[in-house]
Protein backbone atom coordinates (compact mmCIF):
# COMPACT_ATOMS: atom_id res chain seq x y z
CA UNK A 1 0.00 0.00 0.00
CA UNK A 2 1.29 3.34 -1.16
CA UNK A 3 2.22 6.07 1.60
CA UNK A 4 0.33 9.53 0.60
CA UNK A 5 1.87 11.28 3.20
CA UNK A 6 4.09 14.02 1.63
CA UNK A 7 7.85 13.94 1.48
CA UNK A 8 10.98 16.12 1.57
CA UNK A 9 14.79 16.37 2.35
CA UNK A 10 13.70 17.26 6.05
CA UNK A 11 11.35 14.05 6.33
CA UNK A 12 12.51 11.73 3.99
CA UNK A 13 15.15 9.37 6.12
CA UNK A 14 12.82 6.21 7.87
CA UNK A 15 12.96 5.36 10.60
CA UNK A 16 11.11 1.82 12.14
CA UNK A 17 10.98 2.22 15.80
CA UNK A 18 11.04 -1.53 16.23
CA UNK A 19 13.64 -1.81 14.79
CA UNK A 20 15.95 1.22 15.05
CA UNK A 21 14.55 1.56 18.63
CA UNK A 22 13.01 -1.46 19.95
CA UNK A 23 15.47 -4.28 19.02
CA UNK A 24 18.97 -2.02 19.13
CA UNK A 25 17.91 -0.74 22.19
CA UNK A 26 17.39 -4.33 23.86
CA UNK A 27 20.47 -5.43 21.94
CA UNK A 28 22.54 -2.77 23.37
CA UNK A 29 21.14 -2.70 27.21
CA UNK A 30 21.89 -6.78 26.79
CA UNK A 31 25.24 -6.63 25.85
CA UNK A 32 25.90 -4.12 28.44
CA UNK A 33 24.67 -6.23 30.96
CA UNK A 34 26.67 -8.98 29.75
CA UNK A 35 29.91 -6.96 29.73
CA UNK A 36 29.24 -6.07 33.18
CA UNK A 37 28.91 -9.22 34.10
CA UNK A 38 31.88 -10.64 32.48
CA UNK A 39 33.75 -7.97 34.44
CA UNK A 40 32.37 -8.81 37.64
CA UNK A 41 31.83 -12.28 37.42
CA UNK A 42 34.08 -14.00 35.31
CA UNK A 43 33.43 -17.25 34.08
CA UNK A 44 32.93 -19.73 30.89
CA UNK A 45 29.59 -19.14 30.99
CA UNK A 46 29.25 -14.80 31.53
CA UNK A 47 32.31 -14.75 28.87
CA UNK A 48 30.32 -16.89 26.01
CA UNK A 49 27.11 -14.71 27.09
CA UNK A 50 29.14 -11.74 26.87
CA UNK A 51 30.26 -12.97 23.00
CA UNK A 52 26.86 -14.28 22.08
CA UNK A 53 25.54 -10.67 23.31
CA UNK A 54 28.28 -8.95 20.78
CA UNK A 55 27.39 -11.69 18.32
CA UNK A 56 24.05 -10.51 18.27
CA UNK A 57 24.72 -6.65 17.91
CA UNK A 58 26.95 -7.98 15.01
CA UNK A 59 23.76 -9.63 13.29
CA UNK A 60 21.37 -6.75 13.78
CA UNK A 61 24.35 -4.48 12.30
CA UNK A 62 24.95 -6.80 9.31
CA UNK A 63 21.33 -7.36 8.46
CA UNK A 64 21.08 -4.09 7.88
CA UNK A 65 23.94 -3.23 6.19
CA UNK A 66 23.52 -5.84 3.91
CA UNK A 67 19.93 -4.54 2.87
CA UNK A 68 21.24 -0.96 2.45
CA UNK A 69 23.97 -2.52 -0.10
CA UNK A 70 21.22 -4.35 -2.19
CA UNK A 71 19.41 -1.31 -2.27
CA UNK A 72 21.53 0.67 -3.13
CA UNK A 73 22.59 -1.14 -6.22
CA UNK A 74 18.71 -1.54 -7.16
CA UNK A 75 19.42 2.02 -6.55
CA UNK A 76 21.70 2.45 -8.93
CA UNK A 77 20.37 0.20 -11.78
CA UNK A 78 17.05 2.11 -11.34
CA UNK A 79 18.92 5.39 -11.67
CA UNK A 80 21.33 4.68 -15.00
CA UNK A 81 17.64 3.14 -16.54
CA UNK A 82 16.42 6.41 -15.93
CA UNK A 83 18.89 8.43 -16.64
CA UNK A 84 19.47 6.87 -20.20
CA UNK A 85 15.86 7.87 -20.99
CA UNK A 86 16.32 11.79 -19.62
CA UNK A 87 19.67 12.93 -20.34
CA UNK A 88 20.45 14.73 -23.56
CA UNK A 89 22.80 12.64 -25.65
CA UNK A 90 25.69 15.08 -24.46
CA UNK A 91 25.63 13.36 -21.10
CA UNK A 92 24.48 9.84 -21.69
CA UNK A 93 28.08 8.65 -21.88
CA UNK A 94 28.67 9.96 -18.40
CA UNK A 95 25.81 7.84 -16.53
CA UNK A 96 28.96 5.49 -15.48
CA UNK A 97 30.93 8.25 -14.03
CA UNK A 98 28.07 9.20 -11.05
CA UNK A 99 29.00 7.18 -8.10
CA UNK A 100 26.92 5.22 -6.20
CA UNK A 101 25.75 8.13 -3.25
CA UNK A 102 25.23 10.28 -6.31
CA UNK A 103 22.78 8.29 -8.14
CA UNK A 104 20.85 7.30 -4.53
CA UNK A 105 20.86 11.36 -3.55
CA UNK A 106 19.63 11.74 -7.08
CA UNK A 107 16.62 8.95 -6.92
CA UNK A 108 14.56 11.91 -5.10
CA UNK A 109 14.83 13.98 -8.19
CA UNK A 110 11.50 14.79 -10.86
CA UNK A 111 12.27 13.75 -14.46
CA UNK A 112 11.94 17.32 -15.02
CA UNK A 113 15.01 18.73 -13.25
CA UNK A 114 16.75 14.98 -13.04
CA UNK A 115 19.05 16.34 -16.33
CA UNK A 116 20.45 19.62 -14.71
CA UNK A 117 21.15 18.24 -11.47
CA UNK A 118 23.24 15.78 -13.10
CA UNK A 119 25.59 17.85 -15.27
CA UNK A 120 26.07 20.30 -12.33
CA UNK A 121 27.14 17.13 -10.05
CA UNK A 122 29.04 15.94 -12.76
CA UNK A 123 30.48 19.43 -13.56
CA UNK A 124 31.25 20.60 -9.59
CA UNK A 125 32.21 17.11 -8.92
CA UNK A 126 29.43 17.21 -6.12
CA UNK A 127 30.12 13.65 -4.02
CA UNK A 128 28.08 15.12 -0.65
CA UNK A 129 24.54 12.81 -0.42
CA UNK A 130 23.34 15.74 1.88
CA UNK A 131 24.47 18.80 -0.48
CA UNK A 132 22.70 16.84 -3.43
CA UNK A 133 19.66 16.45 -1.92
CA UNK A 134 19.29 19.41 -1.32
CA UNK A 135 19.83 21.23 -4.17
CA UNK A 136 16.63 19.30 -5.64
CA UNK A 137 13.67 21.66 -5.97
CA UNK A 138 10.61 19.37 -6.79
CA UNK A 139 11.54 16.31 -4.25
CA UNK A 140 9.90 12.74 -5.64
CA UNK A 141 9.08 10.75 -2.53
CA UNK A 142 10.51 7.22 -2.50
CA UNK A 143 8.20 5.08 -0.10
CA UNK A 144 9.61 1.70 -0.58
CA UNK A 145 12.95 1.84 0.99
CA UNK A 146 14.82 -0.93 3.17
Amino acid sequence: MANTASQSYENHTRVVPAYHVVTFGILAINLLWQLYRVVTIPSVETIMAGAVAVALVLLAFYARIFALTVQDRVIRLEMRLRLRELLPPDLRPRIHELTVPQLVALRFASDAELPELARKVLADKITDRKAIKQMIRDWQPDFLRA
